[in-house]
């Protein structure tokens, strides 16, 4: 468990260091050059988990197993064909992406993005082999090497990302030099993370003995030929990757249709790349808004796999509305809010307030990604991994269609409409499944009428707050955008402090939910003085 708590807090903190970079790297380059990035990052993130994806995970598996027999030349054996595989695999993505560049510009309407597409393919040649090292010391229980090296590898590409973007920028002006920096992030993050994986390889001078050494258990054990292992290694790790393929679909999917049905509609093409640059403003602040989902899931998965193996099917029951509840309460604001805030946190972010009614309508993905995630979590720890995927391929399935009817008519705007009805239907599939499996009772008092009045306060807050602000600082600050900043966290601290309170009065958040935390037992003497809380 320890090992899994660091794993999910590096891949957590790795995905925050991947969304927060997106807002200056916009402000650098524009929304031409945001385009530029958003269009081909998606495609190499779909390769590289059909390169790479779910390997880990197998290798760790079958090391785990040969080394709990003590069966140490199987383990190296492992090693070293996945080592193989995943060179070989990585070096024919590399050269799919680099001589196919053409094509698949082609594919999305600008020959400008091949110079791009070849700067990130690079990486295929280094990611895939560092996947198979992070596999052998999961194998071994050991996952700071993985979580340190997916940490040091942001940060890199990251840095990378805001210096190659601004100097581009600067010294040439061009937004598809500077995208193709930006982009080329991806290699230097997965180089310095080689690096840092080397380094724990030879510093850890007990797994590398483990690993070269040739021991006198060799001929003790039945050894498979490399032909087996590779099968073994396909077989387990296929179905995880086509199911981490699924959301980069999601994206990916707009990367190929939204400019190609922008220019149906009648746009031309360089305002075509422009839209799309500022339809894709809303991905970091959906994004932001699921991490409260992601780490509540990656906690559920054992918890509902515990209850399900004691046959507990009251505790199964228990947690899943607990959990759904949760995010509920934390999703239906988060959408809200930003709907109500779109137009001055468009500006504090990114300058003005261009797709601001797309930016409106994308704040109701949170609500559904959320749910989505965490019922995906609760299915998986169900024993139905499959479930998910399919419910999440269907949503792709659905976005593609809707992006061509719509797109054509509304621009952005029906592309955005078009996220959140995939999104929509995909979870409503996954609640669909996980009442039948799990016999969960969401009561329409608890569960949805307290939760949206609490919601209802909070939104007149907001709304009110940021009347009165956009009166109050109209003349204090001579920048626009400064001065949009304070209306949007006027606004934004009105409604949290709303929502709070209406939770309490309500009694949709009652005693006996915040004594079942650390943090919520300090502040129940607090709020029973103030008369906030109900029993």
């Amino acid at each position: 468990m320890k090992g899994a708590a660091i794993l999910g807090a590096g891949a957590l903190l790795s995905k925050l260091l991947g969304v927060v970079y997106r807002i200056p790297y916009q402000n650098i380059t524009g929304d031409l050059g945001y385009y530029v990035y958003t269009q081909v990052y998606p495609l190499y993130s779909a390769l590289l988990i059909l390169a790479t994806a779910g390997f880990p995970i197998a290798i760790s598996k079958f090391v785990a197993e040969k080394l709990a027999v003590g069966d140490i030349y199987g383990a190296r054996k492992i090693f070293r064909v996945s080592a193989g595989v995943l060179t070989l695999t990585g070096f024919l993505f590399f050269i799919l992406l680099w001589f196919g560049a053409p094509l698949l510009a082609g594919f999305m309407r600008d020959d400008k993005l091949v110079m791009p597409i070849r700067s990130v393919s690079f990486a295929l040649l280094i990611v895939p082999v560092m996947a198979s090292i992070r596999g052998y010391f999961q194998g071994h229980h050991n996952m700071v090497p993985t979580a340190v090296s997916q940490i040091g590898e942001q940060f890199v590409r990251v840095a990378t990302i805001i210096i190659l973007s601004y100097w581009f920028m600067k010294t040439t002006g061009d937004v598809y030099l500077a995208g193709s920096g930006a982009v080329f992030g991806a290699v230097t993050g997965a180089s310095f993370a080689f690096i840092l994986m080397l380094f724990f390889w030879r510093r850890n001078q007990k797994l590398q003995q483990k690993v070269w050494d040739e021991t006198s258990l060799k001929n003790t054990y039945r050894q498979e030929s490399i032909g087996e292992i590779a099968r073994k290694l396909f077989y387990y790790a296929i179905p995880i990757c086509l199911g981490s393929l699924v959301l980069p679909l999601m994206q990916l999917s707009d990367s190929f249709t939204v400019v190609s049905m922008l220019i149906r509609g009648g746009s031309d093409a360089e305002a075509a790349y422009e839209l799309k640059g500022i339809f894709d403003r809303g991905q970091p602040l959906v994004q932001f808004a699921a991490f409260f989902a992601t780490a509540l899931s990656l906690s559920l998965v054992p918890a509902i796999a515990e209850a399900k193996a004691l046959n507990q099917h009251r505790l199964i029951a228990a947690r899943t509305e607990l959990a759904l509840r949760l995010t509920f309460l934390f999703g239906l604001p988060a959408s809200i809010g930003l709907a109500i805030v779109a137009g001055p946190v468009n500006v504090m972010l990114y300058e003005n307030d261009n797709g601001t009614m797309a930016l409106t309508i994308l704040a109701f993905t949170t609500i559904f990604s959320t749910l989505g995630i965490t019922s995906a979590g609760i299915l998986q720890g169900m024993g139905e991994v499959n479930l998910p995927v399919r419910n999440l391929l269907i949503g792709v399935v659905v976005k593609l269609l809707l992006n061509i009817l719509f797109i054509p008519f509304f621009g952005i705007t029906g592309a955005a409409v078009a996220t959140v009805c995939a999104y929509m239907i995909s979870t409503l599939l996954n609640l669909y499944k996980v009442h039948q499996l799990t016999g969960a009772r969401f009561g329409l008092k608890d569960f949805f009428i307290k939760p949206f009045m609490a919601v209802m306060m909070m939104a007149l807050a907001a709304f009110v707050a940021r009347q009165v602000a956009e009166q109050g600082l109209a003349d204090l600050f001579a920048s626009a955008r400064l001065y949009y900043t304070g209306v949007s966290l006027l606004a934004v601290g009105a409604g949290v402090v709303m929502y709070a309170v209406a939770l309490l009065l309500s009694g949709t958040v009652r005693r006996v939910d915040l004594e079942s935390t650390k943090a919520g037992r300090k502040i129940v003497p607090l709020l029973r003085k103030l008369k906030l809380l109900h029993d």
